[in-house]
């Protein structure tokens, strides 16, 4: 099964959410700090409270690897707690030189056997070719993001009229002759969103900036619902991860993901 075919059957079951796995040690529930592998512990009962409605999983590199090699087999154990049927996400945005964006690629598919990636666009299609020519995978190619600084390039309005981000989802459109290509938009940014969405085409959209950020669910719902679109998926991270720093925290782990869930269905 392609990563795109995972994706799809999961959006025809209504499914939505992407848990985004940004392992804290300082924020995770205390009780988990006397397990061997606090980290390892927590994501298996996050992936447990979460797998029956989850669409994907997001792995963000920058929590794993600052342990440095021991990060690395983190993230490979992690991947063992995934179900088959279910995405997973290498959140590690590479981008640079032809062999080099090779060589991540190759760790990303051939070593650690992630379905997708982020990656961003900015030194133009030959950085980003060794991902693509990975067809049965998902490249999810940054276009406008979430945070404030989008502004400072993203944003930037070009001499033909359109903004830069604008260019970057036309030429991933172009790239998308094998359907793997993605494409990552900010919640945090919901008119843009209803003025863009129907330039997305087959491009599969991950939705950053629900919950912590400030990015409404129930907005990003409705705009593609008008737009007649079940292509998404919307990342929570924070939200989820320390609803709760009890003892009960795989229960109210669980029954908010319930709730994020019935409203992805509105």
């Amino acid at each position: 099964m392609t990563a795109r075919e995972k994706l799809l059957n999961k959006f025809n079951q209504k499914k939505h959410i992407c848990v985004g796995l940004d392992t804290d040690l300082q924020k995770i529930p205390k009780y988990f700090l006397d397990e061997k592998e606090p980290i390892l512990a927590f994501n298996k009962t996050v992936i447990e409270a979460t797998a029956k409605s989850a669409a994907a999983y997001k792995l963000n590199f920058a929590f794993y690897e600052k342990f440095g090699p021991k990060g690395f087999e983190l993230i490979s154990e992690t991947l063992k707690f995934i179900p088959d049927d279910v995405l997973t996400i290498a959140d590690a945005k590479r981008g640079d030189i032809g062999n080099t964006s090779e060589m991540y690629a190759k760790a990303i598919f051939d070593e650690l056997n992630f379905d997708s990636v982020t990656l961003h666009p900015y030194m133009g299609y030959d950085s980003l070719q060794p991902f693509l020519k990975y067809k049965d995978k998902v490249h999810f190619i940054l276009a406008l993001t979430s945070n404030k600084g989008a502004m400072d390039f993203e944003n930037q309005l070009l001499a033909d009229g359109k903004f830069l981000y604008q260019k970057v989802i036309e030429k991933v459109t172009e790239w998308n002759t094998d359907k793997n290509c993605g494409i990552v938009f900010g919640a945090t940014k919901i008119e843009d969103l209803k003025q863009n969405i129907s330039s997305f085409n087959d491009l599969i959209v991950l939705l950053p900036g629900v919950g912590a950020q400030g990015g409404n669910l129930d907005e990003v719902t409705e705009a593609f619902e008008f737009a007649g679109n079940i292509n998404y998926l919307i990342n929570v991270s924070r939200a989820l991860l320390y609803c709760d720093d009890s003892i009960a925290f795989p229960k109210s782990l669980s029954e908010l993901m319930d709730t994020y869930t019935k409203q992805s269905l509105k």
